[in-house]
């Protein structure tokens, strides 16, 4: 009750900046994937800040789904799942040893790539629930000879459940021969395990890409990404696979990016603005500023080339960005319109059509949309809408 009152007389503090998060097209996405693999459970991945979204905000979202389990990278971020989430968390990355201690076993599962990590969550016994990741084809990480584990680590594996088994595509969305490679690599290792009398009941392979291209029963479940926010994996190259693609584009990006003007400088034709002088007005203009640079999460390769959106009381338009984008500040030119101080500025849309859709923003800064995404500092209100 007392927190309760403290709320309603706290003055509220309203950010310059910030990311709305629409619900209703993460819900959609996760039942869209989720179709296309109705024998398999989908595990959205929320590491990285749920891709920018806000880890605690997506958990909160997906209490409103069917999803079992979500996936992060590290202890950090399984205890905001532990706190807003109410199924389990699998953990991907590996992790100082120490910090297995103070996970909740009865809500984690645990990828495991080595044998330094089985031999320490054996200590747990029956509690420790792992998915032990094979190096399939990708070479980063990973067991590399399945039966030669089980055979060198049969005690180990005996005292703790052996609840999944995984692997990571290299180039799930290409139509490349190392596919097929990595999938031979995974049986062979699930049939390793069965021989050994080890059942896993996660059997994961696919990421985004491979929700839309792979159909093998033998996959219970798949780890959908960049695809749960709503973003094409085939995006750069539809031509690649277009059955795959066209079904793809019927994702909806969730998130939007939001700032205001600050400030408003009139600018004389042949005057610059910003670092370098990298613009100069070939005009009379103005200049609009927003608190949102590169620290926020604008790549600085945006300078003289995006178009946010700056919504004013009589109209809508585009501005480009005039010269290096700053630290925590990005120049506008307003042009002739007449904005002002605390007209709003959209950063990101959720339209993929539009100049500012994150898309877009990552072709100019010659990226990928997942670079893009989680750029954006955890510290940028974000609101659920």
């Amino acid at each position: 009750m007392l927190e309760f009152i403290r709320r309603l007389v706290k003055p509220r503090y309203n950010t310059l900046n910030y990311l709305e998060i629409k619900a209703d097209r993460l819900l959609a996405n996760y039942a869209y994937l989720q179709s296309l693999q109705p024998e398999a459970e989908i595990f959205p991945v929320l590491k990285s800040n749920a891709y920018g979204h806000g880890l605690k905000e997506a958990c909160l979202i997906l209490n409103s789904s069917k999803a079992k389990m979500v996936a992060v990278d590290s202890y950090p971020e399984a205890q905001i799942v532990y706190r807003y989430f109410r199924g389990k968390v699998l953990i991907l990355g590996e992790m100082p040893l120490r910090a297995y201690d103070y996970c909740r076993l009865e809500r984690t599962e645990f990828v495991v790539y080595n044998s330094a990590t089985l031999k320490y969550l054996a200590r747990f016994g029956r509690k420790a629930r792992v998915h032990l990741f094979v190096n399939s084809g990708m070479n980063r990480e990973g067991l590399q000879d399945m039966s030669a584990f089980i055979a060198s680590h049969k005690e180990y594996l005996d005292r703790v459940q052996v609840s999944g088994l995984c692997s990571h595509l290299a180039s799930a969305e290409e139509n490349s021969p190392l596919n097929s490679r990595q999938e031979t690599v995974f049986r062979d290792s699930l049939n390793a395990l069965r021989q050994a009398g080890f059942f896993p009941r996660w059997v994961h392979l696919g990421n985004s890409a491979a929700i839309f291209t792979m159909d093998d029963k033998l996959l219970t479940a798949f780890r959908a990404g960049l695809s749960f926010y709503g973003y094409s994996p085939f995006a750069d190259d539809p031509d690649g696979n277009r059955e795959a693609a066209a079904k793809a584009s019927r994702l909806r990006p969730a998130l939007e990016a939001y700032s205001q003007l600050v400030a408003v400088q009139e600018l004389k034709a042949g005057e610059s603005v910003s670092y370098n002088e990298s613009y100069r007005a070939p005009s009379d203009t103005r200049i609009g500023v927003i608190p949102f640079g590169y620290f926020e999460g604008l790549d600085r390769r945006l300078s003289n080339q995006a178009k946010f959106l700056v919504r004013t009381k009589d109209e809508n338009f585009w501005s480009v960005v005039a010269g290096r984008i700053c630290m925590n500040l990005a120049c506008l030119d307003l042009d002739s319109h007449a904005a002002s101080i605390g007209d709003l500025v959209q950063i990101v849309s959720a339209r993929t059509e539009d100049p500012n859709s994150i898309t877009n923003l990552a072709h100019l800064s010659a990226t990928i949309p997942y670079e893009v995404l989680v750029r954006f500092q955890a510290n940028i209100r974000r609101k659920i809408v």
